[in-house]
């Protein structure tokens, strides 16, 4: 017990320094966590995709469609359970400014096949009862304070023309990282004003998503629905949806690489604010460890000291650090909110923060123990503070 408290008076010794050195290491830490997190993010929707749900979509890209008669070959896979059209519509609401993802979707199969989003079937009821039913997540209708029965307006650049929905859902996710800012409508009243204004793009979906009996058999089947469409004109490439979203989440390796940089320089940082202290620490107590020698006081004692004090400090700066972590990451994540559905820090990353501490505290205290203990006793009380 009498070590512990020497080990706090030696780090209250200068407060001052030990106040300004756990001030960096918490704000070190904090920006740690949230770049660390904002990675995290990124890759949410890859992290949450199940294994047994599908994509087949165009094999030369994403923009292309394929024809809407697909989808009963697709059915007819073996291993096969459900299959369920969508369209990127890239409608505007207002302003560019505005971006939120909205897709043409048929309501029954979409629901049925993403369980993640909850909508009251008395209000899917509604959807599949107006021609023009949207359905809405919840942060996406906080965010432009609509409400089910509003009327929402649409600008039309893929399928060009004024569209004008109405809600009559409000999606909720089931699980903390599903997104809650998209836009469902009908896929059958985009079809149908297609037929109307522009035949040629009738019968045309973005892409199918494919329910599977086995995600053991995944690549399987996927192999089996891309070879029924091989020297079609529409050739299809099927992938998990992970590595659907991961497809995506590629375009910003450059990005994604810089941050992960970022974050561990940071870690450097810290490690370089702790030794530069107790490199300080180690010139002024020269003596004083000397004469601890003389009075008795072994190696390990003064590797104990040194160590617990660099460790103290260390943590303090990386308990701080997470409270200051655990606050601003709320308000990160409301801005975020609709880019970034899935912004929240993860109990992974408090343990890597905590890891992280205890190691720097560690290799910090290296250095003033190589001096304290190499030093010969008479050389150190020479040595005059």
């Amino acid at each position: 017990m009498k070590v512990f408290k020497l080990i706090i008076r030696n780090a209250m010794r200068h407060r001052l320094r030990t106040f300004l050195t756990v001030l960096g290491l918490a704000l070190a830490v904090m920006a740690f966590g949230l770049i660390r997190t904002l990675v995290d993010a990124w890759y949410a929707g890859a992290r949450i995709a199940p294994p047994d749900r599908l994509v087949t979509r165009h094999a030369v890209s994403f923009t292309f469609t394929l024809p809407l008669a697909y989808l009963e070959q697709i059915q007819k896979i073996d291993g096969v359970s459900a299959v369920t059209p969508a369209v990127w519509f890239g409608g505007i609401y207002i302003d560019p400014k505005n971006f939120f993802g909205n897709f043409a979707v048929d309501p029954v199969t979409y629901l049925d096949m993403y369980k993640e989003i909850i909508v009251q079937p008395e209000e899917l009821k509604e959807v599949l009862a107006d021609r023009r039913g949207a359905i809405v997540g919840r942060r996406l209708a906080d965010r432009f304070g609509w409400k089910v029965g509003d009327k929402v307006p649409l600008i039309g650049t893929i399928y060009p023309g004024n569209w004008e929905f109405t809600i009559r859902a409000i999606y909720h996710g089931r699980d903390k990282d599903t997104d809650e800012t998209a836009f469902l409508f009908r896929f059958d009243y985009l079809d149908e004003v297609m037929r109307e204004t522009a035949p040629g793009r009738a019968g045309q979906a973005g892409w199918f998503g494919v329910k599977i009996n086995d995600a053991n058999r995944a690549a399987e089947i996927g192999a089996a629905i891309d070879s029924r469409f091989k020297n079609s004109w529409a050739e299809t490439k099927t992938e998990t949806e992970k590595e659907f979203v991961l497809g995506f989440i590629q375009m910003a390796d450059v990005l994604i690489a810089g941050l992960r940089i970022i974050s561990y320089l940071i870690i450097g940082v810290i490690l370089l604010v702790l030794v530069n202290t107790m490199v300080m620490t180690a010139r002024e107590r020269i003596s004083e460890n000397a004469f601890l020698r003389v009075l008795g006081f072994r190696n390990f004692h003064l590797i104990g000291l040194i160590l617990g004090e660099s460790l103290a400090m260390a943590c303090a700066g990386g308990i701080a650090g997470m409270g200051l972590l655990a606050m601003t990451s709320r308000l990160v994540g409301q801005a975020l909110s609709i880019y970034l559905p899935g912004y929240y820090v993860g109990l992974e990353t408090y343990v890597i923060v905590v890891a992280a501490a205890v190691i720097v505290g560690c290799l910090a205290s290296i250095f003033p123990i190589q001096r304290a203990v190499s030093i010969k006793i008479i050389d150190g009380l020479r040595v005059v503070d």
